[in-house]
């Protein structure tokens, strides 16, 4: 039997602050949608790239269509197009500093601390972890990336000169499920492959499946969703509660649950005794209970 990897090193890691023999509970969110509204490329970047949020994907769709390619992939070259065309620099400091006004979803700026205090307290310790389709280097620009264990997230290699050449890591709607093992082994790397696939009992492994709560939001998080529920954890569908009212959002919930992809469903609001934080408590109160 592989010996599991030494887990990173705890002092002053986000996410810590209860006894280092605690059960670890890992949250893992996916970002657009779930954690801030829209897809975080939309606030400012496609406007600073020459284009509007309607025709870069109706370009990227249509452009994974004449080449039958992943449309992650696609939008992360269409960036670098865009860029290019104008003669921008696409680097890490300017995608940060477009990800910086991404407008969070009520009390998700607060929310990391609480729950954090809320789990020590009944002797959990919350890890945070960030697996999304959007950029790397954009949630790295928010006021929130401090919180998080590890981003996992796409993001681009750079020259010399700083600048995007090309896709570093894809995260798309399959290979989600991928991070999520990486959490569950203690592997808190993209690169790290022959890990990933060496065996480790599952009483060795960090974070056990029963101890991961996963939030997403649409169809690319489906299959995180689902492997985190049949392997014993939770899985929430978060959605924006400025678009309920539109059929679209209410015909997604109801196939999420229909379909037994998810455990919960609530509106994006993380404030002290929304729906949200109050499920969240529950959830954490059962890992409790079952971990003792």
């Amino acid at each position: 039997m592989a010996s599991p990897p030494p887990p990173a090193a705890d002092s002053g890691a986000p996410g810590d602050p209860s006894a280092p023999d605690a059960p670890r509970v890992a949250l893992i969110y996916d970002f657009d949608g779930t954690l801030a509204q829209g897809n975080i490329q939309e606030h400012s970047l496609l406007e600073a790239l020459g284009t509007t949020k309607r025709a870069f994907w109706e370009e990227v769709v249509a452009r994974a269509e004449r080449q039958d390619a992943d449309g992650v992939l696609v939008y992360l070259e269409q960036l670098l197009d865009l860029a290019r065309a104008r003669g921008i620099d696409l680097t890490r400091d300017f995608l940060a500093q477009h990800g910086a006004g991404t407008p969070l979803f009520p009390g998700v700026a607060e929310w990391f601390e609480r729950i954090d205090r809320y789990a020590a307290s009944i002797g959990l310790r919350t890890l945070h972890y960030i697996v999304s389709s959007g950029n790397h280097e954009m949630i790295e620009g928010t006021p929130i990336a401090s919180r998080f264990r590890k981003i996992f997230a796409c993001k681009y290699l750079y020259g010399d000169d700083g600048i995007a050449r090309w896709p570093a890591v894809v995260v798309n709607y399959t290979t989600k499920t991928q991070f999520l093992f990486r959490i569950n082994k203690g592997i808190e790397n993209c690169h790290d492959h022959k890990a990933i696939n060496e065996w480790i009992d599952p009483e060795d492994r960090p974070v056990p499946f029963p101890r991961m709560i996963f939030f997403g939001d649409g169809d690319t998080d489906i299959p995180a969703m689902k492997l985190v529920r049949e392997l014993g954890g939770y899985s929430f569908a978060v959605f924006d509660p400025d678009q309920w009212a539109e059929p679209e959002c209410q015909e997604k919930i109801h196939k999420l649950m229909a379909e037994d992809r998810v455990s919960y469903v609530a509106g994006g609001d993380y404030r002290d005794t929304s729906l949200l934080d109050v499920s969240v408590k529950g959830v954490l109160q059962r890992i409790r209970r079952l971990s003792c």
